[in-house]
């Protein structure tokens, strides 16, 4: 049986829905599933005198008494007995008596949703392997056109993977690293980024977010994410991910420990956000001197730096748009976005953004087009991140 879920007023006036209450009366009146008690707490004996008494009353044609109606000042009496305000009443008991099936018949099902942090919007789903988070798209992450960035998205990812580590009880004090890692001074260091977006955000939209994780090779996980628009359903955006460890003080890549394994691998998912597999696996060549756009002197400032001390990931595709001529930028939006990590970029660093255009439809340049980018050192051109991005024509702006 339902636990009787009770709505508070400002005076000592009480709402109790049961899920088997069935026939109670409002003042003589009779309501599904809700009881309407007033005066604040009574003992067994006063509410069954109070019942009697309404019973009575009501057969005999009689206005009901309320058993407070001697201490409550007349004003106050009157709005309390009116019909207006025992109706509203009855209508809010109604809706927490359904919200109260409705859990009790997803608890059934084994459909419930487990909250867990209620200020972050997010809880677990799909037997707690899925992480689910809702996201309100602000103004300062909307560009001029009023949509939302794909750094935007970026940012939102890295949130969600690590609220996600967090709540399934694995962060220790590290950047989204677990307990066992902490323990190997080891560090998640992301090797590969795959971003398609079917229909950018715009400013004040709800998003919902999923995100999951699964083995990647022997010593990587991939990290999945689908976006939906929140009030739709409609999938707005795709990303997949690899991540491989890293030693925090050698900087060195490591094999992933026994122990990191089984303490991760209840939590993996064998599900795909993005199922074609050819630009999955695709890999990306590298540029040479001979880039057509070349952007260099690219400073980090300390902002950009992560909780593991080096550039965080997202800025990188910031540095890359810069060597793309803003009037493409104006007329395409980006569609497609992939990442080979390369190296860490440290704050010291100077990069150099390259970029070279492969593939277009006409020599108008108004069709869809396809970018090969390079982040290198500028001071020994030692690879940072190499990148590939595909354009599409900018759809006109429609708000939801």
């Amino acid at each position: 049986m339902a636990t009787p879920a009770k709505i508070k007023l400002l005076f000592p006036l009480k709402v109790e829905a049961n899920v088997s209450g069935i026939g109670k009366k409002v003042n003589g009146t009779k309501v599904n599933g809700t009881k309407v008690e007033m005066g604040g707490k009574k003992n067994k004996s006063s509410l069954e005198e109070e019942e009697e008494t309404t019973t009575t009353a009501t057969a005999a044609g009689e206005q009901p008494k309320s058993s407070f109606s001697s201490t409550m000042p007349a004003g106050l009496k009157a709005y309390a007995q009116s019909p207006a305000l025992q109706a509203v009443l009855a209508a809010l008991a109604n809706v927490v008596l359904a919200a109260e099936k409705q859990r009790k018949l997803e608890e059934i099902a084994g459909k419930t949703e487990v909250p867990v942090d209620a200020l972050r919007q997010g809880r677990l789903v799909e037997g707690k392997l899925v992480y689910r988070q809702t996201f309100v798209i602000r103004s300062y992450e909307v560009g001029a056109d009023k949509t939302a960035s794909v750094e935007t998205l970026m940012n939102h990812f890295q949130e969600t993977a690590l609220n996600h580590v967090w709540m399934v009880g694995l962060a220790g004090d590290g950047f989204g690293a677990t307990h066992a890692m902490i323990r190997h001074n080891l560090i998640w260091v992301v090797s590969r980024m795959q971003v398609q977006v079917e229909q950018y955000p715009a400013w004040g939209d709800v998003v919902e977010m999923d995100t999951w994780v699964t083995g990647s090779g022997k010593n990587g996980m991939r990290r999945d994410w689908l976006v939906r628009d929140y009030k739709t359903g409609q999938v707005l955006a795709r990303a997949t991910s690899t991540w491989v460890m890293m030693n925090q003080k050698t900087r060195r890549l490591s094999k992933m420990p026994n122990e990191v394994r089984e303490e991760i691998s209840p939590h993996f998912l064998e599900r795909s956000a993005i199922k074609e597999h050819n630009l999955v696996t695709q890999k990306i060549k590298k540029l040479d001197d001979s880039a057509q756009l070349v952007r260099s002197g690219l400073t980090p400032k300390r902002s950009d730096l992560d909780m593991n001390q080096h550039v965080n990931n997202v800025k990188y595709i910031g540095w890359m748009m810069e060597s793309i001529p803003s009037a493409i930028q104006e007329g395409h939006e980006l569609e497609t976005l992939i990442l080979e990590y390369r190296r860490e970029c440290s704050q010291s660093d100077v990069v150099q953004s390259m970029t070279t255009l492969q593939e277009i439809s006409n020599a108008s340049r108004i069709g869809p087009l396809q970018f090969t980018h390079l982040l290198r050192l500028q001071v020994d051109g030692a690879e940072i991140v190499r990148g590939s991005t595909h354009w599409r024509l900018k759809k006109p702006f429609h708000h939801n």
